[in-house]
């Protein structure tokens, strides 16, 4: 069996009420994808060092939430929000005429897979999860809800400039700019030489100044509604999930799979066989800059759970599935890596 092609793919475009989705569909378009949901402020491009290290058996559907990449904005006055982007999955569902859904997200898309399958269950057959599970708590003193009350006020200021039709360029810079710049933004989890992958599709050509380009998403997403969860929200709703098939793949660096988490994984892989939980040296964006780790871990995880119809196929050799011990043995490891002190503050 081979592996994806990053070149083989059709453009797509998914008419929604305030324009489209814009997507890339790679591989196999005879059968239901994997659809793929990038972190916020990202695109598409996200995935494109992990989709040719996936098995051709199954096509990759990646899009651009609203108000990134290449997808329609919303109209002024309207607010980005996770509530809404959770649509677009039945959203897409419905254009394509499937009754279930395979899910792969990073950050932002990890939690939108994660609430859907958690509201829809009967609907979703699997879920690979990178470096995210839930979304980290609120700041207790008071420090999250000082940005919550700014990011109103930008957002407010951003919408009335695009309302009032202001076409002032944002500001433009050279590509090795905007390398740095998008990296200082990702808090140095996108390097700098991985920065194309992300830039080609969120960026335009500037028109006051020869051979700079500025960002050309909305800026309105900066400034989108979070969601938080309670922990005995978020373990009800890993109770719902019940034992679906569920990778996570966490950035050794990266706070995202945190204590705050323990609980509704530790739900999600009760006698449940088909959870995995591994941990790959890197930071937030470990399936760009790391994929081929990460690959290891996804591959038979997508073998085993989306298998080719072909009967001459068997799931034996070397691209087979983590015995049951093997993968309990690595979660256990993991959970003892991260077992919160005795000392350290429960907030």
């Amino acid at each position: 069996m081979g592996t994806l092609s990053l070149t083989d793919y059709e453009e797509v475009k998914i008419p929604v009420p305030w324009g489209h989705i814009s997507g890339r569909w790679h591989g196999n378009r005879t059968e239901r994808p994997i659809l793929a949901f990038h972190g916020w402020l990202d695109n598409l491009g996200t995935f494109d060092r992990l989709i040719p290290l996936l098995p051709d058996n199954v096509g990759v559907l990646c899009i651009d939430l609203p108000g990134h990449g290449r997808s329609s904005r919303l109209q002024p006055g309207m607010h980005y929000s996770v509530y809404d982007y959770v649509f677009i999955i039945p959203r897409v569902m419905k254009e394509y005429g499937w009754h279930k859904v395979s899910l792969m997200g990073h950050s932002l898309g990890g939690i939108i897979s994660f609430v859907y399958a958690a509201l829809a269950p009967h609907t979703v057959d699997m879920i690979i999860s990178l470096d995210i599970l839930l979304p980290i708590p609120i700041n207790a003193r008071g420090k999250d809800l000082d940005t919550l009350g700014r990011n109103m006020e930008k957002h407010l200021v951003e919408d009335e400039r695009q309302e009032e039709g202001n076409l002032r360029e944002p500001p433009a810079y050279t590509l090795p700019e905007l390398r740095k710049v998008l990296a200082k933004g990702s808090y140095n989890s996108v390097p700098p030489k991985e920065a194309q992958h992300l830039l080609y599709r969120q960026v335009a050509k500037s028109q006051l100044y020869p051979d700079r380009f500025y960002f050309s998403r909305d800026a309105r997403v900066k400034f989108y509604h979070h969601l938080y969860l309670q922990e005995g929200l978020a373990a009800e709703m890993a109770r719902r999930i019940k034992r679906k098939p569920y990778l996570i793949i966490k950035g050794s660096l990266s706070p995202y799979v945190g204590r705050h988490c323990d609980e509704a994984m530790s739900i999600l892989g009760e006698s449940n066989p088909h959870f995995e939980l591994h941990e790959v040296e890197g930071t937030h964006h470990v399936h760009l800059h790391a994929a081929e780790e990460c690959a290891k871990y996804i591959v038979p995880f997508i073998r085993h759970h989306r298998p080719p119809t072909l009967n001459t196929w068997s799931l034996a050799g070397q691209e087979a599935q983590l015995s049951s011990k093997e993968r309990r043995l690595a979660q256990e490891q993991f959970f003892a890596r991260h077992k919160p002190s005795k000392h350290r503050s429960k907030l």
